[in-house]
């Protein structure tokens, strides 16, 4: 399993940066503007399900949204987002989809390389026991996220995001197509 994550994140950076070469650089405006792809991958601080006396270990996920329309406040962007964190013989595996509302326009946010936003999402969780069949802890759930974007580039940035999805307090790297 973890081999399948260093091919994944491998894979998004390698397809990313290929991106960002062939694809117009667009200027970037602040919030996710309508047809926008952004990508966030990074890794995470705090498990956001933890029992069993089980130490998961830092957790890496995923996501991706799409900016669906721009509001006379705001903005919004539809996505999926994937973590996984694994230890102590349990991987727990979360994905589903989200939604996030772009606070800049709202805030007046002048700043055209930082994105504010916030949202909800509903997910699923799925463990995995070494040496056991059981299913205990798996299911839907609601999830919540507030974060932050900064671009050093048209496209390339950071983020910063707490929320209960894969965990508590993710960091990464985040890349707008």
């Amino acid at each position: 399993m973890k081999k399948l994550l260093v091919i994944i994140f491998a894979a998004t950076f390698v397809f990313a940066t290929t991106s960002i070469t062939n694809f117009a650089q667009a200027q970037n405006t602040g919030g996710i503007q309508e047809g926008d792809l952004v990508i966030n991958a990074g890794i995470g601080f705090g498990t956001t399900f933890s029992t069993f006396g089980a130490n998961f270990g830092l957790p890496f996920g995923a996501n991706v949204e799409y900016g669906i329309t721009e509001l006379e406040t705001g903005s919004i962007g539809l996505g999926g987002d994937f973590g996984i964190s694994s230890g102590s013989g349990v991987t727990m595996t979360t994905f589903g989809a989200r939604g996030s509302y772009y606070f800049n326009d709202l805030f007046d946010i002048e700043n055209p390389d930082l994105d504010v936003y916030s949202g909800i999402g509903l997910y699923y969780r799925n463990f995995n026991f070494s040496g056991s069949t059981t299913n205990w802890g798996t299911g839907v759930y609601a999830a919540f996220h507030a974060g932050a974007r900064y671009y050093f580039s048209d496209n390339i940035g950071g983020f910063a995001e707490v929320g209960n999805n894969w965990g508590w307090l993710n960091l990464g790297v985040a890349i707008k197509l």
